[in-house]
């Protein structure tokens, strides 16, 4: 005989819990984390859920909105193979949360097997007295509008009415439904836990930023916030959504980096804004040099009125001489000789740079001091926040203060600058950032970028990751750029713009077309505006205004470029060469972009793009209005030539247009 080892598991609490539920989606790290959507948007909840035997089952969506109001449960659809699917639209900003539960399903078991037994089956008499018990305890339940329906079909099961009667009368799916409805669910399994859905305004879903120094002068213009009118005017005329400005606090005088990060500089050099805090004040100040706090809200009032939001930089460190320093120096890391450690990214070094301490003893009033900081620029006017390098700052800290901001102000905005390892990229945007930074900056070949924009678009992060790409920032003229012609910037410009429904250029360097790197092998600018005043002149005839104000007009004329989602690429028999489309949510809105990324050669290759995804009928050809030169092309089947010289043109922005044989204007597509 076997040797008994011990007592076997105990009896459950109730085993009459027979209804299975699995692989809940979309769900984050086990539902550690929400989902990200914009108000307005759907989201689309699915579950495998079945049980032993041959029982129906039913399952519900459970909704919470903002607040803890319950919307109440909707009942999923079947899709095969037991997994079922809900839906429901977030309207409002904050935090919803939602679950699935499922039940045995009396009813639509009994139904189902009504469905399948024989006209003559003599058990039909026990179905339908089974039946009549029912929706008799369905209609006591049931209002009595809604009730009397019921009674009369309870009143047919029980009567002298012919078999073939009594069975149309159960399969009847109003009556279905009706008796779902007002059932009590027996032993109803419930999914583990609640997962929730962070809903961000309609903003967060698309929008083109401009990076721009105030300190620099445009001609007569800028220098100053309350002169920044003209540039103002300028950046809305291109069609931007979103003005950004780097730190505007004062910047600190000791150890200021001169002219090319040089660590030396003269009296009349201006440091780096983000060398934070001086006699003049901190966090919560504004440069004398740029302004008072009034010149600040008037910019962001005269920004509003050209219908442009305000974007300002965070960045949690401290000039040597910023007041933190002397008032709560446990806030930094001291070497063993009591210096202030400065920051450091070898071989880079920071001198004007103090990193805060997340260590610190006194972390919880650095905390509340930090989140003060967010707060005082709220209240100045600001909704969106780019923070400098969040990756050098405790994972802790920033779901704390995004939570917490957020609870106060839902609309607030948050952009991580985060040019790091990618799961620590990956780990910010779960913890709240909106937008992220992303690589795309030195993503160029063609393989390189479907590669990397299917596994943003298409991968396991799509559910909280919204990528922000950018061909240049004040901290990285890549490689790409660097002594590049024309067609190469225009050529970043239009991917950057239509790959991805969150992109910014740091001008005027970009539509200047500034080159030259500090020195071969840097991805610094030469004279790099982070430690000068710089003059532009905007009005350069060979300035890229023109292509940069059509393209963002394209942006908002054509929802399928203003959305992340439904990018697919395509075949084309040219490397140098790359074909995607993009469509909107309801399928209205197609766009297909062809770009040569080669900026020195003209390429052509044959794309596989069928014309039916345009809607074309087989006996009529799609035109493609290009809508970037205005050309126009008549394709048909699934093969299509295309040619690209990038000294004319580096790419196609096509909108396809289907035959509908109208004669205004003699135009026979739309």
């Amino acid at each position: 005989m076997a040797r008994r080892l011990g007592k076997g598991p105990p009896l459950p609490a109730d085993g009459r819990y027979r209804v299975v539920i699995e692989a809940v989606s979309p769900v984050v790290d086990c539902g550690r984390f929400p989902i990200k959507r914009v108000i307005g948007d759907t989201v689309i909840v699915e579950a495998d859920v079945f049980a032993d035997g041959h029982d129906a089952v039913a399952c519900v969506l459970c909704v919470r909105k903002p607040g803890g109001r319950t919307v109440g449960t909707t009942r999923m659809t079947a899709l095969g193979n037991d997994r079922y699917q809900g839906r429901f639209v977030v309207a409002e900003l904050g935090v919803y949360h939602y679950t699935v539960r499922a039940h045995i399903d009396r009813f639509g078991s009994l139904t189902q097997e009504l469905a399948r037994r024989p006209a003559d089956d003599p058990d039909l008499v026990l179905v339908f007295q089974q039946a009549a018990l029912l929706i008799a305890a369905a209609a006591e339940r049931a209002p009595a509008r809604e009730a009397r329906p019921l009674r009369v079909v309870q009143a047919l099961l029980e009567g002298q009415a012919s078999s073939a009667d009594k069975r149309a009368a159960l399969l009847d799916e109003v009556l279905v439904e009706r008796v779902y409805r007002f059932s009590q669910p027996a032993h109803e399994t419930a999914w583990g836990q609640e997962l929730a859905v962070r809903v961000d305004p309609e903003s967060a879903r698309a929008a083109a930023w401009y990076e721009f120094f105030p300190r620099s002068r445009w001609g007569s213009a800028g220098g100053r916030l309350r002169d920044a009118g003209p540039i103002l005017a300028h950046v809305a005329a291109m069609g931007f959504d979103v003005v950004y400005l780097p730190p505007i606090s004062p910047i600190g005088t000791e150890r200021r980096k001169g002219p090319n990060n040089t660590a030396s500089c003269g009296p009349a050099d201006v440091g780096s804004p983000w060398a934070i805090g001086s006699a003049e004040g901190g966090h919560k100040s504004v440069a004398p040099t740029l302004g008072t706090l009034a010149d600040f809200r008037a910019f962001c009032a005269q920004a509003e009125r050209l219908g442009l939001a305000v974007a300002l930089d965070i960045a949690f460190q401290c000039a040597p001489d910023h007041p933190y320093v002397t008032e709560h120096p446990q806030w930094f890391r001291h070497r063993p000789d009591g210096s202030i450690q400065y920051a450091e990214n070898p071989p880079k070094k920071y001198q004007d740079i103090y990193p805060l301490d997340f260590e610190t003893e006194d972390w919880q009033a650095l905390w509340q001091e930090l989140k003060g900081i967010v707060l005082f620029w709220i209240d100045a006017g600001v909704r969106i926040f780019r923070v400098d390098n969040p990756h050098t700052k405790a994972f802790a800290f920033w779901e704390w203060l995004i939570g917490a901001v957020r609870a106060e102000y839902p609309d607030v905005l948050f952009l991580a600058e985060a040019f790091t390892r990618p799961k620590v990229m990956h780990r910010l945007a779960k913890l709240g950032f909106t937008h992220s930074y992303t690589y795309f900056t030195w993503r160029n070949s063609k393989h390189e970028l479907i590669a990397y924009f299917t596994e943003l678009m298409h991968g396991p992060g799509r559910e909280y990751f919204r990528p922000h790409v950018w061909p240049n920032t004040p901290d990285i003229l890549p490689p790409y750029l660097q002594h590049a012609p024309r067609a190469a910037f225009i050529a970043r410009l239009v991917l950057a713009a239509t790959l991805s429904a969150n992109y910014g250029i740091y001008g005027p360097a970009f539509e200047l077309m500034e080159s030259v790197p500090r020195e071969p092998g840097s991805e610094e600018y030469r004279d790099s505006e982070k430690y000068e005043q710089r003059d532009w002149d905007v009005a350069r005839p060979d300035s890229l205004q023109a292509i940069i104000t059509r393209i963002n007009t394209i942006r908002h004329a054509h929802p399928a470029l203003m959305a992340d989602c439904h990018l697919v690429f395509h075949a084309i028999d040219n490397d140098n060469l790359i074909a995607y489309s993009k469509t909107s949510g309801d399928g209205a809105s197609v766009i297909l972009v062809v770009v040569n990324l080669d900026p020195y050669h003209r390429q052509s290759g044959w794309l596989e793009w069928p014309a039916q995804i345009a809607g074309a009928c087989n006996d009529r050809a799609v035109q493609m209005h290009d809508l970037l030169s205005d050309a126009r092309y008549l394709w048909s089947g699934g093969r299509h030539y295309v040619e690209l010289a990038p000294e004319q043109m580096p790419a196609h922005i096509f909108r396809p247009r289907s035959y509908v044989g109208t004669e205004h204007d003699f135009d026979y597509y739309s």
